[in-house]
């Protein structure tokens, strides 16, 4: 089923739409303003995907920000759907080349569906952490403009039995790469009641941490926590309901499990370093973050290549070895419009922040 998008230009006829459409408009409020004003949208109902578009984050800015150079080299170090990539290779001539890396293989052959009118693309199933060990193979040294969209994809989200969504029931995996062998199942059913609390509180910055993980642990005790469904109902309860009052319950949870999974914040610092050293001069870097602590290790990383000394303050002379590889354009972070926010919930939380190579 494909529920064909109509002008809905107030709240009370999405509210109409989405109720007529799930039955139920408190569970699906998100996932639908998620996908207003696209051509169609997708609804899932217990757990059934229905059709889906998906809409890059902050899209023009980014163009922008990269500086595109028609002849020039450029990677989409987070493909997914292909949304930016899209963008970029419009504006590269036929001697330019784009080199779309994601570790999601499934991610990747949608890619491919997308940008097949495009010969200039060059497809690399493998992390952006090994950005300098891929340009390597490849046989190029620098290149012309990076950029990183670090939040989950929205193809990701509503694949079915990939378990990043915490709408529905599928199974607990939320691996992006799905050749890995640490899933959610496993993080959920073995980390202490410690491990859990920190994760959660950490990544999530989830108050209610250490009630979850205690919640957890109980429930384990005498059955295995297979599902998103079974794993949204500790959160809920974990959670007092007059708390209950800012987006789904469960969207911090899910977070900070995730981002374990797939260690998306220890390796970030160097990977940002990486980047600036395969940059050509006037080489831009585009980071979108979606999380503190991702948007923390950006803006140090970016700080650090500036040549800006990080010495305690009271040492008598500098001994970090400062060097100075570019210049920060945004000195602080693009958010999205107020347009797009409305249109795209992913948005808000989201900054970009741009570094130029010198």
């Amino acid at each position: 089923m494909i529920i064909k998008q109509k002008n809905i230009v107030n709240e009370t006829q999405k509210k109409k739409h989405i109720k007529k459409a799930t039955g139920s408009f408190y569970n699906y409020q998100l996932f639908f303003t998620y996908n207003i004003n696209i051509n169609y949208y997708q609804i899932k109902i217990r757990g059934v995907i229905l059709d889906f578009q998906h809409k890059p984050v902050m899209l023009n800015e980014c163009i922008e920000g990269l500086n595109i150079k028609p002849d020039g080299i450029y990677i989409d170090g987070t493909l997914g759907g292909a949304g930016h990539s899209k963008e970029i290779l419009k504006k590269l001539s036929n001697n330019g080349l784009l080199i779309g890396i994601d570790r999601d293989q499934e991610a990747l052959n949608a890619a491919k569906e997308n940008l097949k009118e495009f010969s200039n693309v060059r497809y690399i199933h493998n992390n952006h952490d090994n950005i300098k060990e891929i340009l390597e193979e490849l046989e190029i040294e620098k290149v012309d403009g990076i950029l990183l969209d670090l939040g989950v994809s929205s193809y990701q989200l509503d694949e079915r039995n990939r378990g990043f969504s915490y709408l529905g029931e599928n199974e607990l995996d939320m691996r992006m790469d799905t050749t890995q062998e640490l899933t959610a199942k496993t993080v959920v059913n073995t980390y202490s009641e410690k491990e859990l609390a920190n994760i959660i509180y950490e990544y999530g910055e989830e108050r209610f941490s250490r009630q979850i993980a205690k919640n957890i642990c109980i429930y384990r005790k005498t059955k295995t926590i297979n599902t998103t469904k079974q794993l949204v109902e500790i959160i809920e309860k974990s959670i007092p309901k007059s708390k209950q009052n800012d987006g789904h319950p469960a969207k911090r949870t899910f977070q900070a499990i995730r981002i374990e999974v797939n260690d998306e914040i220890k390796p970030l610092y160097k990977t940002v370093q990486n980047c600036i050293d395969v940059l050509k001069e006037k080489g831009r870097l585009c980071i979108i973050t979606f999380h503190s602590l991702e948007d923390r290790a950006v803006k140090n990383a970016y700080i650090e290549a500036t040549g800006k000394c990080t010495c305690p303050s009271d040492l008598p002379y500098c001994v970090c070895g400062a060097k100075k590889y570019g210049t920060i354009v945004n000195k602080k972070p693009i958010i999205a419009t107020e347009e797009e926010q409305d249109e795209n919930s992913r948005s808000k939380s989201a900054k970009l922040r741009i570094f130029e190579r010198i």
